[in-house]
């Protein structure tokens, strides 16, 4: 009878924190707002906070498994959260996901023209390792030569 009992106190308790953990995933409603959002403060506030800002993280633009990163349009990270690394590179155009896919060429072709789009690739989750299947929303910021992004990982097992 104990036994069955803390099978099911087990049982319980993962249901419960698998389904907590599903609402700490990202929508794709939350990266077009928060991008919109770091765009309207980089205009507003300028470059040089607003890189600060979305470079913290623990800032307001990291949030449950996703995050804002923001890029100029020759490739060059100027501030990523979770990477910051990243932004020590003269640009990141040459790097490519697991599947060779060269990313952030595909992110500054889509913020040049048409100014916002979503891009899919294989990328890891923060704090792990292997890629995982994500897709990503950038938007130009309007009136310069910057782009912002925010994505979340999509898929189940497989990815």
């Amino acid at each position: 009878m104990q036994r069955i009992l803390n099978v099911l106190i087990i049982a319980t308790l993962v249901l419960f924190s698998t389904q907590a953990f599903a609402g700490e995933r990202a929508t794709t409603e939350e990266c077009v707002l928060k991008t919109h959002e770091a765009a309207a403060i980089i205009n507003a506030r300028g470059l040089e906070e607003s890189i600060k800002l979305l470079g913290d993280p623990k800032g307001p633009f990291v949030w449950k498994d996703s995050y804002v990163f923001l890029m100029d349009l020759n490739g060059k990270m100027l501030a990523h959260p979770m990477q910051p690394e990243l932004t020590q590179n003269e640009h990141v155009l040459l790097q490519t996901d697991a599947k060779d896919k060269a990313i952030f060429v595909h992110f500054v072709n889509i913020a040049r023209d048409p100014g916002q789009g979503w891009v899919d690739y294989m990328w890891p989750k923060p704090g792990k390792k292997s890629p995982s299947k994500k897709v990503t929303y950038i938007y130009r910021v309007p009136s310069k030569n910057l782009l912002v992004g925010a994505g979340v990982y999509v898929g189940g097992m497989m990815y």
